[in-house]
């Protein structure tokens, strides 16, 4: 948007207006740049022409925690500006964002001599904000008990599931040396990695409620890494009755952790074909290359997501009309495509279907060439 629609502008009269619009300046900031910290002086009011801002506070030793989040048309740093009193929080960019900043002594200025209209159009929009403000805060602290019970929970059910688990490995591995032909071989391999594959899925729960993701990055072929999920997932897809498809370039490559994006895949799969009303159900996977990117789309033939989640599928919690469903399936997938520096989006028509679009970097950083070359080489 442009400054002069800007809410801010429009409480003032018309020459006020203009002065503001002369007086502010314009930046453009980067993803993850800080505006300001906890702690300094009040400079500045700040307007968002676009992008998004997040309003951290020290949580513990380098750990922040968002209380709320001001987005285009919204502006910040007025209780500063007003009281002069110190920062009360860290404001960083998420995103790239554009600004306009007005300095505190011309803003004291213009409103010492506004009308009282202007003021009293001022006052309700800090009420409002400082409310919508606090239910934000609120909605933090509830989502953070609700992650460290999660991450309690998990954290027993790993270590209960890991003797039987090592059981059942153990005696698949005996079955395959008792029965050394290819079929109980193949049915044996798939026991031990279906046992991994759930041990990894609870591991990433763990690490998802304590807001860390591990990545055990390597150069992975990604039409190799589809036939590998579809191996995981042909009994699943027989059982439900869901066609399931792959369409991938065989010269792909990308530098990634191949168990978590599978699990990616699992997550974003399995809300499919729970989603199916019926027998019939299609799933297809295809991949393509844009420059410096490597997207691959997950299609379906189902009922859409519905408007009421749409907006905040990827937060944590969020479910719909699953009886089992826990809401942290597409969060956790999010935060694993974000920790590859990847973006995951979606396109979604009712009573069409669902495409979920990963896109993951096709480059590397230089230090990492030389092994992806190698290891390329070796597979």
């Amino acid at each position: 948007m442009d400054l002069p629609s800007h809410r801010f502008i429009s409480y003032f009269d018309a020459p006020e207006a203009q002065q503001l619009c002369d007086l502010a300046v314009v930046e453009q900031f980067t993803d993850q740049s800080i505006i300001f910290e906890e702690g300094e002086d009040p400079s500045f009011l700040y307007l968002v022409l676009e992008g998004q801002v997040e309003f951290k506070k020290q949580a513990s030793f380098n750990q922040y925690q968002t209380v709320a989040v001001a987005k285009a048309n919204d502006f910040f740093g007025e209780f500063g500006v007003l009281d002069g009193q110190p920062r009360s929080a860290r404001a960083m960019a998420a995103g790239k964002i554009k600004l306009a900043k007005i300095s505190r002594p011309h803003l004291m200025e213009i409103l010492s001599n506004a009308k009282g209209k202007v003021i009293l159009n001022l006052f309700s929009y800090i009420i409002h904000h400082l409310r919508v403000t606090t239910n934000q805060y609120v909605n933090q602290l509830v989502r953070k008990e609700k992650m460290e019970l999660v991450g309690e929970m998990v954290n027993t059910i790993l270590h209960d599931f890991r003797s039987p688990f090592t059981g059942i490995q153990l005696s698949s591995a005996m079955l395959k040396e008792m029965h050394p032909d290819e079929e109980t071989e193949e049915w044996c391999d798939l026991i031990s990695m279906q046992i991994q594959r759930m041990l990894g899925m609870a591991e990433e729960v763990l690490e998802f409620a304590k807001g860390s993701t591990v990545l055990y990055r390597r150069p992975v072929y990604v039409a190799k890494m589809l036939e590998h999920f579809e191996k995981l997932n042909r009994v699943y897809f027989q059982s439900t009755q869901v066609g399931f498809s792959v369409k991938a370039d065989d010269d792909c490559v990308i530098y990634v952790d191949e168990n978590k994006l599978i699990r990616v895949f699992q997550n974003l799969v399995g809300n499919a074909v729970e989603a199916f009303e019926k027998p019939g159900g299609k799933i297809v996977i295809t991949t393509s290359k844009t420059p410096g990117w490597v997207t691959i789309a997950i299609a379906d033939n189902g009922p859409g997501i519905p408007e009421a989640i749409r907006e905040h599928l990827f937060d944590a919690f969020v479910t719909y009309g699953k009886r089992s469903g826990t809401g942290l399936g597409t969060a956790i997938a999010k935060s694993i495509i974000d920790a590859h520096g990847g973006k995951i989006e979606f396109k979604s028509i009712a009573h069409e279907g669902t495409t979920f679009y990963i896109l993951l970097p096709e480059t590397q950083p230089e230090e990492m060439l030389e092994e992806v070359a190698e290891e390329v080489k070796l597979n």
